[in-house]
């Protein structure tokens, strides 16, 4: 495992009166740990254990927040292995990867299994040593090479969530990011922080880029600017059903500039820094969200939806 450079970046501070950090909060520089995992399909013990080491070595170089892909847990071509591999969002495993990060907060994703025994791709955000949030994947890719609604259900919320340590943050997951409206939510619910864990393989090639490549780096950017946050994508390596997942995870700051990549297909921990006053800075200079007219929005959805859906 690669422990990639430690690259200047961004982020955090509201400029909203009631979640106005304080001026010394506002100069605090976070470290965040892109885990660029390479998952054993099927194989939770083997991927678990990975998870501990990684936290360990991001806690090593003091990292404030390890973020893993989607599926980390369990790898993402399962099929007929959903129900095999799926665990409680009050999974041991999951308290386990929340205690073994102590004062740092961990993404990681796997499947959840509802008390109704729904099966869901989903994510979590541990901090504080409990399990602070879960999101459900809503968009459910089924074309082409993807497979997704015939064994998992969809996720009914998009929600953000408070945070110890990074202000209000927005959790999706892979094809959640590809549509605008899970963007207009994030932006509504004025998130200083959206990290995206994605699996998404390697399709076009032109030249030396892979096109899946530039059109995460493109969504990360124009997302980080719109919505005025740092936007942080985690994406998995390795090979899995003859596919190649290319990595390439990244940190955009709300400016839209990358301060921070992991390399393209091969595992590894990436460090990145950002800092609290950048985000009020950005703020200050382009209040995008300050000025969004939240209820025209409502109100037009509403029109359309009457009109779209009238007998």
């Amino acid at each position: 495992m690669a422990i990639v450079g430690e690259n200047a970046i961004e982020e955090q501070g509201r400029t909203d009166v009631e979640r106005a950090p304080a001026a010394d909060d506002r100069a605090d520089t976070y470290r965040i740990a892109l885990a660029q995992t390479a998952p054993a399909l099927g194989v939770v013990d083997a991927n678990h254990h990975d998870h501990l080491e990684k936290i360990a070595a991001a806690r090593a170089a003091r990292a404030d927040l390890v973020v893993f892909p989607e599926l980390s847990l369990t790898g993402y071509f399962l099929r007929d292995m959903v129900p095999d591999v799926a665990m409680a969002a009050d999974a041991p495993q999951l308290g386990e990867l929340a205690s073994a990060a102590k004062g740092a907060a961990v993404v990681a994703g796997f499947v959840e299994e509802s008390p109704r025994h729904r099966f869901y791709n989903s994510a979590c955000y541990l901090e504080n040593g409990v399990i602070a949030h879960v999101h459900r994947k809503v968009y459910l890719p089924t074309y082409g090479l993807f497979d997704e609604s015939r064994y998992f259900a969809a996720g009914e919320r998009i929600e953000a969530f408070d945070t110890t340590r990074f202000g209000r943050v927005g959790l999706l997951v892979c094809e959640d990011f590809w549509h605008l409206s899970a963007a207009a939510i994030m932006q509504a619910e004025q998130v200083d922080l959206l990290i995206c864990v994605a699996n998404s393989p390697a399709r076009g090639v032109s030249g030396d880029q892979i096109d899946t490549a530039a059109t995460y780096k493109r969504l990360c950017r124009t997302y980080a600017e719109l919505i005025g946050c740092v936007v942080v994508m985690v994406n998995r390596v390795g090979y899995e059903d003859g596919l190649c997942f290319w990595g390439g995870s990244l940190v955009v700051g709300s400016d839209g500039e990358i301060h921070g990549e992991a390399p393209l297909l091969d595992e590894s921990l990436t460090i990145v820094e950002f800092n609290a006053a950048d985000l009020r800075r950005q703020r200050l200079t382009t209040p995008l969200g300050r000025d969004e007219q939240l209820l025209l929005t409502i109100e037009e959805l509403n029109r359309i939806k009457r009109d779209r859906y009238r007998d």
